[in-house]
């Protein structure tokens, strides 16, 4: 591997790490540079190794929103929990299992998602309160658990479909959604990092700069998200979503 190829696994890991901050999806843009500039390693090793970065830049953005955000510490410690192991038993059948048989569905309901939130202008503007505490955890858990399985499985898209989820599901504004989805993701990285680490399956040469190049993307990522509020994250997700949907059309169309 050369420096040039390193230069521009650090400048995708920044630009990863600053759309994650704001909405996910930051692995739209990390792992595709990875598979196209490391040829010659095994798709589990990339992957493996591309977590530590998207670990170190949810960390720094999920700490900026910890200083300025109020978070539901026992709803998140529950949706953490559980994530961890959702995310290693995904990454243990990632080892074994091809997930190209999941795209096809996820590029539907991607589609279906995008347009609902295009023409809805209000999704996401306010909090919903009428969940009870009761509901709240059920629904977490059930969030966790398979965000957490697609998290280790698949990957790309899991901080988008987290503030979807947050949203819809538990009634979060999209500041409030992008603020608590930082903290479950952090589970579901480290889930999956406990996996690759005890296969070896992680280049720590590779890893460690991207890392910091990541955190630096998350810190100014979540600075911003936190300053322009929930229109502006509307917007971005928006953007995040398209681009999945391209993602998935492509790996979809392309194998035909």
């Amino acid at each position: 591997m050369t420096e040039s190829v390193l230069l521009f696994l650090c400048i995708a890991a920044f630009f990863a790490g600053f759309v994650d901050a704001i909405v996910g999806g930051g692995g739209l843009i990390q792992t595709p540079m990875g598979l196209i500039l490391l040829p010659n390693f095994p798709v589990a090793t990339i992957i493996g190794t591309l977590k530590i970065p998207s670990f170190s830049g949810t960390f720094f953005a999920a700490f900026q929103y910890l200083k300025k955000m109020e978070m539901n510490w026992k709803l998140l410690i529950s949706m953490m929990l559980l994530a961890v192991p959702s995310a290693f038993l995904g990454s243990t059948l990632l080892i074994y299992v091809s997930n190209d048989f999941m795209k096809p569905l996820l590029l539907v309901v991607l589609s279906l998602l995008f347009i609902y939130t295009y023409v809805k202008k209000s999704f996401g503007q306010q909090a919903d309160k009428s969940h009870s505490a009761s509901q709240q955890i059920f629904y977490a858990v059930l969030i966790s658990f398979f965000i957490g399985f697609y998290d280790g499985f698949i990957g790309p898209g899991t901080g988008s479909f987290l503030v979807l989820a947050f949203v819809t599901i538990l009634g979060f504004d999209f500041l409030q959604a992008s603020a608590n989805a930082k903290m479950v993701n952090l589970a579901t990285n480290f889930g999956s990092i406990c996996l690759f680490m005890s296969k070896g399956k992680i280049i720590w040469l590779i890893a460690i700069p991207m890392a910091v190049c990541n955190a630096l993307g998350g810190f100014i990522g979540a600075k911003l998200a936190i300053k322009k509020g929930n229109t502006f994250i509307r917007i971005f997700f928006l953007i995040v979503v398209l681009g999945t949907l391209i993602r998935f059309a492509f790996d979809v169309f392309s194998k035909k």
